[in-house]
């Protein structure tokens, strides 16, 4: 093992600002993809940016959406989208987008699985059935695909058609339980007290380059690992865990603590003190939604706070603090899966966490603000892309736009409209056609560019052209659906 000093010292060492802001391009909200299936939302081209991966081979990307329009209050058929962009091999701009097949997720008797929180599909909500909440995505040696969950949370694996093929061991620890012991996926707190937050399940998930080890991070400190007053309550802890997982036999390896930014240091960011994040917010308004792995063993985190652009703020009005990628190193971390972290914010004396850039390896937010852009919510999906003629290489990311949909405090579902950031807004009904100079909230692809010599310094190698995406993440196209159509589906524009 390497010493501390010496990862702290690789990890200090990354460049702030390496990836260089090359372009932004929009997908129109409302389109249609290529399920086939019919009805408002069933059919939405939305929320495929819950993941992203890259097929250097076809030079075809891969998004994912996650449980759908509704909040897990709706029908829908968690699903992938295999898509076309038009990278400009000179510049790395982005200047078109066509899906090219929709693929939705099955269990094994050839029903898809359902967004529908466990409780309104089941009747029960101890009872996960084909309750589906895909937040991240990866792809092994061998083809298949594995998915992290946020309902369980747990890692599934599929075929590349999208069948179920098996379930890994989700640790004990993270389930989330009632006070009497009970299972209840579907609840928060105060009704549960252990296990995973409601809706801060497995956010990012990633496969080591020889495909052997699987990376799955919660989103946010567990429901218990944290402390308010006397309180246990993981809203106000920085602690959130990374569970590696053996790849052959399903059976998790490890837990390791990924320190999320103090809420001090992200308030910071934000201009005076009216817009600050309160301390309930370090473990629940800020966290993590993606995680890559790299070829030299390190990995990046993509870490945000839940402000921007969205369906809880579709005219951007509220100040953004957060939305950076980190390079992070798992080498002498220690292995807390027999430890409770249960009514603390601080870690026990010996126990050390991931090594972490001290400075983020990417300001995106900064970034898109630099471009006179408006900074979007979700940006929750990443991958490397094609390499350009001059040698250096693009990363993509991807915003998941909630399909925008909302729902009031009685559950009802409407439509968001906006004209965008510092615009006017509306609600509507589903389906129905937003009110004129407004527009559904579109999906955002943004393209980076990074030179080939800090590209080197990111990963440690340079791969040949036609298989370094593979190299960098261990991770690649989905493959094509039963369901496949050469056409495209949606309408966007470049900025």
């Amino acid at each position: 093992m390497r010493p501390i000093a010496i990862i702290a010292g690789l990890l200090l060492a990354t460049p702030a600002g390496a990836a260089t802001f090359v372009s932004q391009y929009a997908v129109a909200g409302g389109a249609v993809d290529l399920s086939g299936l019919s009805g408002t939302g069933n059919s939405r081209l939305g929320g495929f940016g819950s993941d992203l991966i890259y097929d250097a081979g076809s030079g075809l990307f891969t998004g994912m959406s996650d449980r759908g329009p509704g909040g897990g209050v709706l029908p829908y058929a968690p699903r992938t989208q295999t898509f076309s962009l038009g990278i400009d091999r000179a510049t790395g701009a982005i200047d078109g987008f066509q899906v090219q097949a929709t693929t939705l997720f099955r269990q094994s008797n050839g029903a898809t699985f359902n967004g529908l929180n466990p409780l309104l599909l089941t009747g029960n909500a101890a009872t996960l059935g084909g309750s589906l909440d895909p937040e991240g995505l990866a792809r092994l040696p061998n083809g298949n695909l594995l998915v992290s969950d946020e309902y369980g949370p747990s890692v599934l694996e599929f075929t590349p058609a999208g069948v179920f093929v098996r379930s890994f061991a989700t640790p004990d620890n993270l389930v989330p339980r009632t006070a009497a012991g009970g299972t209840n996926y579907v609840d928060g707190r105060p009704t549960i007290t252990t296990g995973r937050q409601d809706n801060r399940g497995f956010e990012g998930l990633t496969v080591s380059p020889d495909g052997k080890t699987a990376y799955a991070i919660l989103q946010d400190p567990l429901v218990n690992e944290g402390r308010n007053g006397a309180n246990a309550d993981g809203r106000y802890s920085r602690n959130v865990r990374i569970v590696s997982f053996d790849v052959a036999s399903g059976q998790s390896t490890g837990q390791y603590i990924y320190q999320l930014e103090s809420l001090a240091d992200v308030n910071g960011r934000i201009d005076g003190t009216a817009n600050d994040f309160a301390a309930s917010a370090q473990g629940r308004s800020i966290g993590v939604s993606a995680i890559q792995a790299l070829s030299n063993g390190t990995l990046l985190v993509l870490e945000r706070d839940n402000r921007g652009l969205g369906v809880d703020d579709p005219t951007a009005a509220s100040p953004v603090g957060s939305k950076r990628l980190y390079r992070i190193d798992l080498t002498g971390a220690t292995n807390v899966a027999g430890l409770s972290l249960a009514g603390t914010n601080d870690l026990p004396a010996g126990v050390v966490p991931v090594g972490k850039s001290a400075t983020p390896y990417l300001d995106i937010a900064a970034a898109l603000r630099a471009a006179g852009l408006t900074v979007p919510e979700k940006i929750e999906g990443f991958a490397f892309g094609p390499r350009l003629a001059d040698g250096s290489y693009t990363l993509i990311l991807a915003t998941d736009n909630d399909f925008s949909v909302t729902q009031n405090g009685a559950g009802t579902q409407f439509d968001v409209c906006t004209s965008g950031g510092a615009g006017i807004t509306a609600q509507v009904a589903l389906g129905a056609p937003c009110p004129t100079g407004t527009a559904l909230i579109q999906n955002y692809l943004y393209s980076f560019r990074i030179s080939e010599a800090e590209y080197a310094q990111l990963t440690g190698s340079v791969p040949e052209p036609a298989s370094w995406a593979m190299t960098i993440a261990g991770i690649a196209l989905v493959g094509f659906a039963a369901r496949r159509r050469r056409r495209g589906t949606a309408v966007g524009a470049a900025a």
